[in-house]
């Protein structure tokens, strides 16, 4: 009987031991990183910024439980440089790409060799590293091969271009073209967004045992107005007065010869098709959740949500109808908020206080200094952005001097946030057409009263801001007018 009794005690000893290294090894390990980034999703384009047309539930929930920003910006106002500013932690006025740079036939301008990345940064702290989206800084084999910047698994698009379809007929596993048998630009059976879905929960699946940064650039709700029949199509259908899409140029529509990539079928119910897509982004973000919980991996895993730039008007969509910029002023390709002021939530069990909200004026290039606080090592010294991580966690807070972008298309365009001020400058490349707009948001979000001429010290200020945090960049030279639709 006693040996009995101290048989079962040393079982319990051990088990006790054995559970509390498990604690201690969950309390001191990394956590794992997930960043999802949607694709054109407006400030006003969620249930909990104020989206009444539709519901997101799942996203509603993620800030219930988790953060949400007010303040929080994109890297610039259109897809390339938005996500160049993300992984670099650098403003336009220093980030690698800077415009949405095309080379054919697949692909756009490169990141060079020497661009430092989150991804990279993370790679050498120890985590495994994947993407899955849409990519856009450089083609397979290139530099910018989003496997030579940093991220061990790459599956999508790697083209912009490409990514105006959702049923290419290839994606990109690394430098393997996948693809898509079924797609043909007639038929169309395979829904990238799906597809992309379904190898990003499998990485969160497979990398369980390991610390993991998974970089999610969601091709949803981009562009073209397309979706499979089903639950979201139906959900929707007949609730909203529709004026049908028609994109009449040679190659648009699927079973067009020859069909033109770069081109939006059109849509009989652009507005049923909106909100469907917006759901199943919320749906998807949703099942990345569950997917944490199943594992049992979410406590220690930080998962982020924004979006790359305000809401598009193209292919049918209709930004005005779902107020989808919300109370802001403009859209995509704008400098003002609503091109670039973007949602954003913050997740991360027992570690950021549930349903907390912040007013905190953060950046796309704050993400990498962010993650390197997480990471428990020092970030890069050539970057500006400001770790948020004491926001998150309900500590003192450091605040930006100020914020800029600026935007090689339209004639060029700048803009620079300092506290409540916000300068807008216009047709930069040409002087004698070149204006200046001065908003204090503190009481005028939606830019609708122009104050320069009541404040000209304050607007000669922040001109000063606008030429000293822009530097040159000769793949990028800001004097030529690029218009495109990526």
């Amino acid at each position: 009987m006693k040996k009995l009794l101290g048989l079962l005690m040393g079982v319990l000893i051990l088990s006790a031991c054995s559970h509390s290294q498990k604690e201690k090894k969950e309390t001191d390990s990394k956590p794992n990183i997930i960043y999802i980034l949607a694709d054109d999703l407006g400030y006003g384009d969620l249930g909990v910024y104020g989206q009444t047309k539709f519901e997101t539930p799942n996203l509603d929930k993620m800030a219930e439980e988790g953060m949400l920003f007010t303040q929080h910006y994109a890297g610039s106002t259109v897809c390339a440089p938005s996500r160049s500013s993300l992984l670099t932690g650098q403003h336009t006025g220093h980030t690698a790409i800077r415009g949405n740079k095309e080379i054919m036939p697949e692909g756009q301008h490169p990141m060079s060799d020497k661009t430092f990345t989150l991804a990279e940064m993370l790679k050498e702290a120890g985590y495994t590293t994947g993407a899955f989206g849409k990519w856009g800084l450089g083609f397979i084999g290139t530099e910018g091969d989003p496997n030579n910047q940093g991220f061990d698994e790459f599956y999508g698009y790697n083209c912009q271009r490409q990514a105006h379809r959702y049923f290419p007929m290839h994606l990109w596993h690394n430098g393997q073209k996948v693809m898509l048998e079924g797609n043909d630009f007639k038929d169309t059976e395979v829904y990238s967004g799906d597809q992309i879905h379904e190898k990003a929960l499998q990485f969160i699946e497979n990398k369980k045992d390991e610390t993991f940064f998974m970089y999610y650039p969601n091709v949803i709700p981009h562009a073209e107005l397309i979706m499979p029949e089903g639950e979201m199509m139906n959900k929707y259908r007949g609730e909203f007065e529709e004026t049908p899409h028609v994109d009449d140029r040679p190659g648009a529509d699927y079973g067009d010869e020859p069909f033109e990539v770069k081109y939006y079928c059109s849509q009989p119910e652009p507005r049923t098709t909106f909100a469907a897509m917006v759901s199943l982004l919320d749906k998807q973000v949703g099942e990345v959740l569950a997917k944490l919980k199943e594992l049992g991996i979410e406590d220690n895993t930080i998962v982020m949500f924004s979006s790359d730039n305000g809401p598009h008007m193209e292919g049918g969509a209709d930004p005005d109808f779902f107020d989808s910029n919300g109370d802001l002023r403009g859209y995509k390709r704008d400098l003002y908020e609503g091109g670039i002021r973007t949602p954003m939530i913050a997740w991360w069990p027992h570690k950021i206080k549930a349903n907390s909200k912040t007013d905190h004026i953060s950046a796309f290039w704050d993400v990498m200094p962010t993650f390197a606080d997480l990471a428990e090592i020092k970030a890069p010294k050539n970057i500006d952005g400001i770790s948020f991580l004491p926001e998150l966690l309900g500590k003192e807070q450091k605040q930006h001097e100020y914020l800029y972008w600026e935007f090689h298309e339209q004639g060029g365009k700048k803009a620079v946030r300092k506290g409540k001020w916000k300068a807008v400058k216009l047709n930069c490349f040409d002087e004698e057409k070149s204006t200046v707009e001065l908003y204090d948001l503190s009481v005028d979000v939606g830019e609708t009263n122009n104050v320069a001429s009541e404040n000209p010290e304050v607007v000669k200020e922040l001109l000063e801001i606008m030429e000293k945090a822009h530097t040159p960049n000769p793949d990028f030279p800001f004097e030529a007018d690029v218009d495109n639709n990526y």
